[in-house]
């Protein structure tokens, strides 16, 4: 039988907790050849501290582990019996579904694209009123108009002796309001 991704739904924060242990036990348990990767689903994000570009890293899915595994009774007892785990998601407790390999694709994809290039931790919305922290129009509010995420730009409306001014500016350069 093919090894499958299914969804393990582990307490939050203790993703990373389950995939060691789960990692630990599989090895302990001898069924190496049972279990392929055990990954829990996270991107590099990009933020700005005390003036400082920092990077770290932020789960898309809060609270779940993808398990590749064949599913059996010893497979599916040993990732239940894990402490910190709930459960698997899909199908029924005692039969789990597993997700599609176009799911799968598709969330191992979206975790390779966020460890090449880190997305900023904080999205802007235009109309969004953003404060300027650097660079000339230092202590300005203005507007966001737009947001380029692959160059990490904005382009803000500023008011200028009375006047809407469009401004671009690097994601460092502001905070939001």
């Amino acid at each position: 039988m093919a090894l499958q991704w299914f969804v393990v739904h582990a307490y939050s924060n203790y993703e990373h907790k389950v995939k060691s242990s789960l990692i630990e036990r599989v090895r302990r348990a001898g069924l190496e050849n049972k279990f392929g990767e055990i990954l829990v689903p996270t991107e590099e994000v990009v933020e700005m501290r005390e003036g400082q570009r920092r990077k770290s890293e932020r789960k898309f899915f809060p609270g779940y582990v993808l398990v590749q595994m064949e599913m059996n009774e010893d497979t599916w007892h040993l990732v239940r019996e894990t402490s910190k785990v709930l459960g698997f998601i899909g199908g029924t407790p005692e039969k789990p579904a597993p997700i599609t390999e176009r799911e799968a694709n598709a969330i191992l994809r979206r975790v390779e694209e966020g460890a090449e290039k880190p997305r900023p931790k904080v999205l802007f919305e235009p109309g969004e009123v953003v404060r300027v922290i650097d660079g000339p129009f230092n202590d300005f509010n203005g507007v966001v108009e737009s947001a380029n995420y692959e160059k990490n730009r904005l382009q803000v409306a500023v008011q200028i002796l009375g006047r809407s001014t469009p401004v671009e500016l690097d994601f460092s350069q502001v905070e939001k309001a």
